[in-house]
């Protein structure tokens, strides 16, 4: 294989052979293509984009680079869910524990923090003792037993997206819809699946602010699973405010808690409850949408959900005191409120400065090697559109030291923007299928 004449190939615009794409991605797993050849001709896929076949060629074989995780045998339907990320985005640690009560089976494989969004592979570390890291024997064997596990990517999947991520990462290809559905479509598919549901983001703090950009991924992701056998749908939510209150690892898993004993905050409950009812309509674990959205509530409302999820972190190695006890997560050494800069109405809670900010207090990673304080974030009580008085308490700093809670101070005067007058955008905008794109709550 002539690795220039690919190269050239795609810098053209033409397309690459699915055969040639194959044996590239099997050669350069195996050390065989060096990164300097495979950068070039990631960036040429950026700026060239890539033909459906080339695509479908493109993930299949980031997927046979690996193993799968297999559940031969195992009656009970399987679905997972992804997001594409954001700031204050837990719904993750609800949604799985509540559908697993449901009798869906869900091997939900996440990730680590990204850019300025959190991970929630690092939100559940926070809990003293939960291990991550299972491998696919493990993850096969807690599913079947209690119906969930939550694992990161085992070095079994898809070596092949291990390997072209960590070098997107550092050559500026990170942001092509191709290649970010490649990633994602890959490992999902690997776990075995009989449905998945999608939440992508838009808006300001999300990676693909643009709408129409975020349909398009959405689109491609749907795609590539509906033509693998994984029945796919897509929801897209809004990004331009953080979700929920809790920004920060050990916090945000404290309000997920709260969200799993009916006390979470209503927008963060209303993308779970509509994620939730996709799963369980993939599963066939519902009639229809109400019925699905009834067994939901029930699922919190009995306390069935916070039990699972208690099993899973104690399955997992952690502790399970901390579903009755959150103080045990790690906690931040200062803490300072901040307060309203005059009397008006909240135009903007910008998520991405409150996740750079973040970062800043130590809660993110600015290389992989970077240890991270769970304990340090914010808690944000007003959303755009809510009416302030001047001195009203409207966000917390959780911080290592009185000179980092300074710091955070000065970030949230810049995220939190009150005017004359602000709206808060619809939290669901669209559902997307094979079949295509529906506006909700009335959006055009």
């Amino acid at each position: 294989m002539v690795i220039p004449s690919l190269i050239q190939h795609k810098r053209d615009g033409k397309a690459i052979a699915p055969a040639d794409w194959s044996q590239l991605i099997a050669d350069y797993t195996a050390g065989r293509v060096p990164d300097y050849q495979m950068s070039a001709l990631l960036m040429a896929v950026v700026f060239r984009g890539l033909a459906p076949e080339e695509l479908g060629a493109l993930t299949d074989a980031m997927l046979a680079s690996g193993d799968r995780l297999r559940f031969d045998g195992f009656p009970v339907p399987r679905v997972d869910k992804h997001s594409t990320g954001g700031v204050g985005d837990k719904v993750s640690l609800l949604l799985a524990p509540m559908v697993a009560s449901c009798g869906v089976a869900v091997p939900m494989m996440s990730g680590r923090g990204l850019g300025h969004t959190g991970g929630t592979l690092d939100k559940l570390e926070s809990i003293p003792g939960f291990r991550t890291g299972l491998s696919l024997g493990e993850a096969r064997a807690q599913v079947e037993r209690i119906g969930c596990a939550m694992l990161g990517q085992t070095p079994e999947i898809a070596p092949a997206d291990r390997k072209l991520y960590a070098l997107r990462d550092v050559t500026g290809t990170v942001e092509s819809i191709p290649l970010i559905s490649a990633s994602i479509m890959s490992k999902k598919l690997a776990e075995g699946l009989n449905g998945l549901v999608l939440d992508v983001k838009t808006g300001s703090g999300a990676f693909i602010p643009d709408p129409d950009r975020a349909i398009e991924l959405a689109r491609t992701m749907i795609g590539l699973g509906e033509t693998r056998g994984c029945p796919t749908v897509a929801l897209l939510t809004a990004m331009d405010r953080p979700l929920g209150r809790a920004c920060g690892h050990s916090l945000e898993v404290e309000e997920a808690l709260e969200g799993l004993q009916g006390r979470g905050p209503g927008d963060l409950m209303e993308v779970t409850h509509a994620l939730g009812v996709e799963m369980l309509l993939l599963a066939g674990a519902a009639t229809d949408r109400g019925d699905a959205r009834r067994k939901l509530e029930d699922a919190v409302a009995s306390g069935r959900a916070l039990e699972t999820f208690g099993r899973i972190v104690e399955a997992q190695g952690g502790s399970r005191a901390v579903v009755d006890d959150p103080s045990i997560l790690p906690q931040a050494g200062a803490v300072e409120v901040f307060r309203a800069p005059r009397s008006g109405v909240i135009a903007a809670v910008e998520p991405r400065r409150i996740g750079r900010a973040i970062l800043a207090l130590g809660g993110g990673r600015v290389t992989m090697e970077d240890e991270i304080d769970p304990s340090v974030g914010f808690v944000i009580t007003v959303k755009p559109g809510d009416p302030v008085r001047a001195g009203d308490p409207i966000a917390s700093v959780f911080a290592r030291t009185d000179a980092d809670a300074a710091g955070g101070l000065a970030a949230l005067g810049e995220a939190i923007v009150v005017a004359d007058e602000g709206r808060r955008t619809p939290l669901i905008t669209h559902r997307i299928t094979s079949r295509g794109i529906e506006p909700v709550n009335g959006t055009r």
